[in-house]
């Protein structure tokens, strides 16, 4: 199997697309360099490429779907076909500048182009789970493993729950569904509803304050929708009819697998990550006797069966650590809400485990949020650089959009 140019963390955007360059050029020379290969064996070695990439992502196991170990790959797997694709079209550049084809890689860009808003919003959201991490941050101060647990840890580490549980709301929740939330973070008794009265006003403030940042930090217009952006992207695009792969001797079909792909890649980055007017009602209309499709439209289907389940429906997004940071978050207040001081043995070792938990994932989301931020930035450059390149050979002007 092919390996990627982009694993683990990136290294600077200068150094980045010093070897962007070399490993486009090192794959165009070794195309040329194999004597009497046919244009179908090379459309045939790229869907090959671009199957394995799929098949690679597709056997993940159920419980690391999702993750950010998972989306990293994902976008690995995108920077390596977008470049393959882009190494293709170099080869065949007389081909590409035929009426027919020009149309089509025209198109391409034209979808392309639409995914820049679509990284925008998905990096504002990566800043939104930052913010979460920060709260994570100060639970795992407050009753880490280095701190004496007492009444004030425990206010601490409960202001900034009730905080995280408001900030994880989706936008389109309403005032009586924050409530809601409030309470499933705490007992079901009457002690508890009264606390939670006493809690509502608190977060009601938060929860104005939370607008106020969303509205000055997002980088993409506030009547923005990651649905519809997705929709525009999809739109028209079908299988190339046969008239059509005979008019570009059957680089047609590259050009709709990379359509297919940068589709699938942008609705998974919607699904998984916090972002304006989430939705996940895209049809694929990729037929299912293609080999790249296989595994395609396995993954599209099993993150629709994720986002039905009970549990995360009405989430802010499918990411796996956004699961648990809900999960451990519900569980961790609960127990605060359930301890009297001073604190037995038996309830303190508990509370330590519960703690572990979240640390785990504040690990997690230390280590990860990072290296997908400059992924998805590096998409984004990825994509403009290669519309101004493509525009430029095509002989057509680059407007601004």
């Amino acid at each position: 199997m092919p390996t990627t140019d982009f694993q683990g963390s990136s290294p600077s955007s200068l150094s980045h697309f010093g070897r962007s360059i070399f490993s486009l050029r090192h794959r165009v020379h070794q195309l040329h360099s194999m004597e009497g290969l046919s244009l179908e064996l090379e459309l045939e070695s790229f869907q090959q490429h671009i199957t394995e990439r799929l098949l690679e992502l597709s056997s993940v196991d159920h419980t690391d779907l999702l993750s950010l170990s998972w989306v990293g790959k994902l976008l690995d797997s995108f920077l390596y076909c977008h470049d393959e694709f882009r190494a293709l079209l170099e080869i065949h550049r007389a081909q590409v500048l035929r009426p027919t084809m020009d149309r089509m890689i025209s198109d391409y860009f034209e979808r392309s182009v639409k995914a820049l808003d679509v990284c925008n919003a998905i990096r504002d959201g990566i800043e939104q789970i930052r913010q979460w991490q920060k709260l994570l941050e100060i639970v795992v101060c407050a009753l880490g493993p280095q701190s004496c647990i007492g009444e004030g840890q425990f206010r601490r580490a409960k202001k900034a729950l009730i905080d995280l549980a408001v900030g994880m709301l989706d936008d389109k929740d309403s005032s009586a569904s924050i409530a809601n939330r409030n309470r499933s973070f705490g007992r079901n008794d009457h002690h508890q509803n009264h606390n939670n009265n006493q809690n509502n006003n608190n977060l009601n403030q938060h929860h104005r304050s939370l607008g106020q940042f969303r509205s000055l930090s997002w980088s993409v217009s506030r009547t923005w929708s990651a649905v519809k952006q997705l929709q525009a992207i999809g739109n028209n695009m079908c299988p190339p009819k046969a008239n059509d792969l005979v008019a570009t001797n059957g680089l047609a079909m590259p050009v709709f697998i990379m359509n297919s792909i940068l589709l699938f890649v942008m609705w998974a980055l919607v699904a998984a990550i916090p972002c304006q007017d989430r939705g996940l009602q895209i049809h694929f209309s990729i037929p299912r006797n293609f080999l790249w499709a296989t595994p395609l439209l396995s993954l599209h289907e099993r993150i629709m069966e994720e986002s039905k389940k009970r549990d995360r429906k009405n989430t802010c997004g499918l990411l796996k650590e956004i699961h648990q940071i809900e999960k451990y978050a519900r569980v961790m207040n609960e127990l605060a809400d359930s301890v009297h001081f001073p604190l037995t043995e038996e309830k303190e070792d508990e509370v330590r485990k519960k703690v572990q938990q979240i640390i785990e994932v504040y690990d997690t989301l230390k280590d990860g949020l990072d290296p997908l931020d400059r992924q998805v930035r590096e998409v984004f450059h990825r994509i403009v650089r290669s519309r101004t390149e493509g525009l430029e050979t095509l002989g057509k002007p680059n407007h601004a959009e």
